[in-house]
């Protein structure tokens, strides 16, 4: 046998012709292209699938009882979005995506609890209380500019910065009081101390010519204090005893007052109103008083009278102009002394009792933070809350 004749039965497929192949592999050809075929037909089936139902709907799904009507999604994003956008770009933080998948938009009752984890809830931002994470960011549909600075306005929709930079409270209807320490901004170190000594219920108040009260402001905002500014008025014994630069007088004409008023409402943002600095004989002018109330008013501010003068006007001028108003019932700290400090909070602790809640008033001063920090901690054990003084203002509009 030659050599050609015993490599024959094994020649290579690359030695015949072109398209003679063995019956075996014609056979096993066949069936690679079935299989090759009825897998790509079943692929396609699964595309088409997918795509009717994602066209128009998963028919094994029940639809959410929680959708709503484009328009109302739209008008809610937009009265919240806005806001949320602006405190989140100014702070650094990232503002979550209400459209996120799995998640339901519904729009319910400021009060109504959030229903689930899965649900977001859109509320109405010109019901609710400021964040406490942006309360140091002031509300930008709440200021107006001027040559000072910017002023508190109501915006349009009629929403206060009263209403705004009210600090939050239970409710509750047991006895309440509401403590004010002001003189803050004028001494940098008695300032940080009052911030960081004192707890968020105690409500701040700055006087107007202090320093650097922007900074202070949010300082005291992110620590969760409610603050309000002092504006200096004209005591009778005036200019004897005098309030500082800017003061208002019952003589001066009221474009110069609202100057000086105007001048004062710009040292800052995000309070809920002012307090008198002395002014015993300004309150007890009607004619300047109600001047001043019909400003507050429009600007949606509180008034808060230290209660030194029983001549005072302010709470009869006050809800006249739409001015919330409450009145310190004792300043804690005309003895500075910690032992008087304490009589004057025990007098506190007695009105709230028999009244349902006091205010009482004071500096900061060392010994008046040192007692009061004390005297907090201890106080809500006997059944007393410490409340934010618009929590027992009357607000005409509430």
């Amino acid at each position: 046998m030659g050599l050609h004749e015993r490599m024959e039965p094994g020649r290579d497929d690359m030695d015949r012709p072109l398209g003679q192949v063995k019956p075996g592999r014609k056979r096993a050809a066949r069936r690679v292209g079935l299989t090759a075929a009825a897998g790509i037909c079943t692929a396609v089936g699964l595309v088409g699938i997918s795509a009717f139902l994602s066209l128009s709907g998963d028919p094994l799904r029940s639809p959410s009882p929680a959708a709503v009507s484009e328009p109302e999604v739209a008008t809610a994003l937009a009265q919240g979005e806005t806001e949320t956008q602006a405190a989140s770009a100014e702070s650094g933080a990232s503002t979550p995506r209400s459209g996120a998948p799995g998640a339901s938009i519904i729009h319910l009752d400021p009060k109504t609890p959030r229903p689930s984890d899965s649900v977001v809830v859109i509320r109405d931002p010109a019901e609710i209380s400021q964040n406490p994470r942006t309360a140091h960011l002031p509300d930008r549909s709440l200021l107006e500019p001027s040559e000072t600075g910017p002023l508190p306005i109501r915006n349009a929709a009629g929403r206060r910065p009263f209403d705004a930079y009210a600090r939050p409270w239970s409710g509750a209807r047991g006895a309440r009081i509401a403590l004010v320490i002001g003189g803050l901004g004028i001494s940098q170190t008695g300032t940080q101390r009052a911030i960081e000594s004192l707890p968020p219920e105690i409500t701040l108040a700055f006087a107007s010519q202090g320093n650097s009260l922007s900074r202070w402001m949010q300082t005291a905002r992110r620590e969760g204090h409610e603050i309000m500014i002092q504006l200096p008025l004209e005591p009778f014994d005036y200019p004897a005893v005098n309030p500082g630069p800017r003061t208002l007088l019952t003589e001066a004409p009221w474009e110069e007052n609202a100057q000086s008023l105007r001048w004062a409402l710009s040292r800052m943002t995000n309070y809920v109103g002012v307090m008198n600095y002395m002014g015993a004989r300004f309150t007890a002018d009607a004619d300047a008083m109600d001047l001043l109330m019909e400003e507050l008013g429009q600007r949606g501010l509180a008034f808060l009278d230290d209660g030194t003068s029983a001549r005072s006007l302010a709470d009869t001028l006050a809800p006249r102009k739409g001015v919330p108003f409450a009145a310190g019932d004792t300043v804690i700290d005309g003895a500075q002394e910690r032992g008087a400090i304490l009589k004057k909070l025990d007098e506190l602790e007695r009105i709230a009792r028999a009244r349902g809640h006091a205010v009482g008033t004071g500096s900061a001063l060392d010994v008046t933070i040192e007692t009061v920090a004390a005297w907090a901690a201890e106080v809500r054990a006997r059944g007393i809350e410490l409340v934010p003084v618009s929590a027992v203002a009357l607000d005409p509009e509430g």
